[in-house]
């Protein structure tokens, strides 16, 4: 997740305000008729019927999603031309005229854009406040559901004081877009995803603009063209029209899925997530406005509640074990029902059976919102909101249905009955199921991104946080101690004997705190090869007349750096028994091979020390201990334990695992 910015308050609440604008703006396409919540964001024809006029009808919301997809800064200009788009329907609906083709028209180009903007808020919203783009991005779907309960079954009546609703929301979306628009009139940088004309941008865009053209090539199959492919009879086809359906809808479920899959393994993951679950709300949303036409403003008032619970629930930091909790419930309600009326939820249709539909449509509109925002955080910072969430998850949508619809039969044959779907609720409470795992899996792989880029964040600022340390010291002991060093090893050289050795001393020490300031590992081999060195050689060496040293026969083999730091924290343990120990304390070294570790212990015979005086020793600035051994070790991922007592000598144990 990338770092939170921090932008004006004012600004944030009009991007918030804008977001929930261009939800109303969905609430009046959702409403003219009713479509189980799924606007025509892609107009599904059956193959064969797209001619004529309609192929404007195709071809204007393709433009307008390619568009929209481009152009993510600018959002609230989107969201103000979707507003201005739907201006002619609203008042040709209010004045109770015919509307003209160019008016639809305007209509199919408005929908994509407004659904791309509110999208595109959300991103930007995820950015800089999670829990604000989660809930505005389950709005866009939250605010369908609402559109369709407002306008009621269309099979059964209208709802007179529509016109009067839209013009209202019509007006509340412009008024909301227009801070917004002034505040971003630069552009909102955090909406925009990766950089302008990057690879991953342009795959995005491409991906939606191509799904929107699905219908394309399906609208050339015709009955005659199926039954030659498949090679069948074409009057077979033609008296089962829900196979035909059925074909067109797998094709665009793969077509679809490749398109997801092409913008990327989160793109495919989301889109299929929310597609999934926008298939399933559709059976209990036709049975719950049914069961809910004659209680006047039950259903409104009962999908308002739904979303308000969903955006709720998707707003909260617990948002993704929420929707999954929202998704099963609202499959068990829905096996519920189906066991209730003995395999005939139809009954719940009937009147006074208000209360079970209203439960059914709270849970699974509140379910529907919280899993599609929950899905939002998690493609935010790869910038798929739009894309995955707009056109790619509503085609998937949109073949998912029809792929579905083959399976609501009855002896071989659909029935006739606009309630169809919901003779089969199980198959829509087995898809909730899938959601609530699929939500649960999106946010785990989303919390271990987000932890794998939390490490990689700070293992970058310790190596910038190091190196200006080095930088830091790098001067004073330039001008100090490697003066003092090299003057050392020059004039030493002159007197001979000592002096050798102490000028020998000095250019190993120079060279060690060279190679320490320009940040490389003490001890480690040229070019950085991992090439071993056998311990138990290298601590032969410190034998003397009064150190032993006890190793294995067989060579015990570590990398170079790591033997030569294990080797410079004994000595720094044999150079303590000769400060503290005493002028006749003996040592013993001990290497053990232990397979997976290594372990090498330091003891003496010496005066010993008290436990506090390692804690006072550190206090006073003495680091030998702290640093040169247990800083060693620590390093290296090993432990270092430490026994002594007044009287009774001193042990030193060094375990490091391999």
């Amino acid at each position: 997740m990338p770092l939170i910015r921090r932008i004006a308050p004012a600004r944030d609440l009009a991007a918030v305000l804008a977001g929930v604008s261009g939800c109303l703006l969905l609430v009046i396409w959702a409403s003219p008729r009713y479509n189980s919540g799924l606007p025509p964001l892609l107009t599904a024809a059956a193959p064969g019927e797209i001619r004529g006029a309609g192929w404007w009808f195709v071809l204007a919301p393709i433009a307008a999603t390619v568009v929209g997809l481009s152009t993510l800064r600018w959002w609230p200009y989107l969201l103000l031309a979707a507003a201005l788009l739907a201006v002619p329907g609203v008042a040709a609906q209010a004045v109770g005229v015919t509307y003209p083709l160019p008016v639809h028209v305007a209509a199919s180009a408005g929908y994509p854009l407004a659904v791309v903007g509110v999208l595109a808020c959300a991103q930007g919203l995820v950015r800089v406040a999670a829990g604000w783009g989660a809930a505005v991005a389950g709005l866009t779907v939250g605010a369908q559901l609402f559109g369709t309960a407002l306008s009621g079954p269309g099979w059964l009546l209208t709802n007179a004081s529509l016109p009067t609703w839209h013009v209202l929301l019509l007006v509340a979306a412009l008024g909301g877009a227009l801070p917004a628009a002034w505040y971003a009139r630069r552009g909102d940088p955090d909406a925009a995803g990766p950089a302008p004309w990057s690879w991953r941008r342009i795959r995005l865009v491409v991906a939606g603009g191509l799904a929107m053209c699905v219908s394309i090539p399906l609208s050339f199959l015709t009955v005659e063209r199926l039954s030659s492919l498949l090679d069948v009879s074409w009057s077979a086809l033609y008296r089962h029209g829900y196979a035909v359906t059925a074909i067109a809808g797998a094709v665009t479920l793969v077509a679809a899925t490749v398109l997801a899959a092409f913008g990327g393994v989160w793109t495919l993951a989301g889109s299929l997530t929310a597609a999934t679950a926008r298939v399933a709300l559709v059976a209990p949303m036709i049975l719950a406005i049914a069961a809910l036409f004659s209680t006047g403003a039950a259903g409104p008032v009962g999908a308002l509640a739904g979303v308000a619970a969903g955006a709720v629930a998707a707003a909260s930091r617990w948002r993704v074990p929420l929707a999954a909790v929202l998704s099963v419930l609202g499959a068990i309600t829905l096996f519920i029902a189906h066991a209730a009326t003995t395999g005939h939820p139809e009954k719940l249709a009937e009147p006074g059976n208000t209360t079970p539909a209203l439960l059914v449509l709270v849970l699974i509109t509140a379910a529907a919102t919280a899993v599609v925002g929950a899905t939002a955080p998690a493609l935010a910072p790869r910038g798929a909101v739009p894309a995955a969430l707009g056109p790619l998850s509503a085609v998937l949508a949109v073949g998912g249905l029809q792929t579905v619809a083959a399976t609501y039969l009855q002896d071989g044959l659909p029935v006739s009955s606009y309630l169809n779907p919901v003779f089969h609720l199980t198959t829509s409470a087995v898809l909730l199921l899938v959601v609530a795992a699929a939500i649960g899996g999106l946010g785990f792989a989303q919390m271990l991104a987000t932890r794998r880029a939390e490490r990689r964040h700070a293992e970058q600022i310790r190596r910038e946080a190091a190196a200006a340390e080095r930088d830091r010291l790098a001067r004073p002991i330039h001008d100090g101690v490697l003066q003092v060093l090299a003057l050392v090893q020059r004039h030493g050289a002159d007197l001979g004997g000592q002096g050798g050795e102490l000028a020998s001393l000095a250019a190993e020490q120079e060279a060690a705190l060279r190679t320490l300031l320009s940040g490389q590992a003490a001890g480690a081999p040229p070019g950085g090869q991992a090439a071993g060195e056998n311990v138990g050689a290298a601590l032969r060496a410190l034998a003397s007349a009064t150190v032993e040293v006890a190793a294995p026969a067989q060579a015990v083999v570590l990398p170079a750096g790591t033997a030569a730091e294990l080797v410079a924290a004994v000595r720094a343990a044999l150079d303590n028994v000769r400060r503290h120990a005493g002028p006749a304390a003996r040592a013993w070294v001990l290497l053990e091979d232990e397979g997976d570790a290594v372990r090498v212990t330091v003891r003496d015979d010496g005066a010993g020390f008290a436990e506090e005086r390692l804690a006072e020793a550190a206090a006073a600035g003495r680091l030998g201990v702290a640093q040169s051994m247990r800083g060693r070790i620590a390093d290296l991922g090993g432990t270092t334990a430490i026994h002594s007592a007044p009287g009774e000598g001193t042990e030193v144990e060094f375990w490091l695992p391999r």
